[in-house]
């Protein structure tokens, strides 16, 4: 009867320190606020994308079409990392979708790490805390540049009940002689990444034309959320 007593309150007490494990990792999770980026097989993402292409003076396309993000598959990584494959599709319609990229994210230090065309950018930091600021290209070499969290206003999402929405400034710059770097990203709690913006434009340079802002080349491309699914 002893050992049998000491067999069960040896099951109870495992029981309650795995429940006491369980209970401060979804804690620190819920501190660290990771739920701005969920990371679940399956998850997806649908962004209404507009986009210009500027090729030259007076020498641009313009067009409309759509991105879908999901998760399809992950790995361990060599630092024992959990790395995210997210497949990009694009589509005209909705209906047909064409396969455009993989790319990846994983959490690293606190951070959102996100590997898109061989470039690895730090998008989002954890917790996100207003006035915060870092290096998004430190695990690249093209030069430092500062993120930082802004206050949102004027934010107007084509989805419903974003919760909690925080924007990130990645650069706001206009020499008005020989270019324009204007670029954020604004994420939802427990969504993801909402909207996009990135406008990278340079100016004519010439001297019958420099500081009339002409556009010589760039892009300007706003994507939206307009449906998502995460576990």
């Amino acid at each position: 009867m002893i050992m049998k007593n000491r067999i069960v309150y040896l099951f109870f007490l495992c029981t309650a320190l795995l429940i006491s494990c369980d209970r401060e990792i979804e804690q620190s999770q819920s501190d660290f606020e990771f739920d701005y980026q969920p990371l679940g097989i399956g998850d997806f993402w649908v962004y209404q994308v507009d986009q210009t292409i500027y090729f030259g003076e007076n020498d641009a396309e313009t067009s409309s079409f759509f991105y879908k993000d999901q998760i399809i598959s992950f790995y361990i990584d060599e630092e024992d990392e959990q790395v995210f494959i997210v497949e990009r599709t694009s589509s005209s319609d909705q209906s047909n979708w064409n396969s455009l990229t993989n790319f990846s994210l994983k959490i690293k230090d606190l951070s959102l790490v996100r590997n898109f065309d061989n470039q690895v950018t730090i998008p989002l930091i954890f917790p996100p805390d207003l006035g915060k600021v870092w290096d998004g290209n430190v695990y690249n070499s093209k030069g430092k540049d500062d993120y930082v969290f802004v206050e949102l206003s004027g934010f107007d999402p084509l989805i419903p009940n974003v919760e909690s929405p925080i924007m990130i400034l990645n650069n706001e710059d206009d020499d008005e002689i020989t270019f324009r770097d204007n670029r954020y990203e604004i994420y939802g709690k427990g969504i993801g990444l909402v909207e996009k913006y990135v406008e990278v434009l340079t100016y004519c340079s010439r001297n019958d034309c420099l500081g009339e802002k002409i556009i010589d080349s760039g892009e300007k491309t706003l994507l939206k959320l307009i449906s998502y699914e995460v576990g």
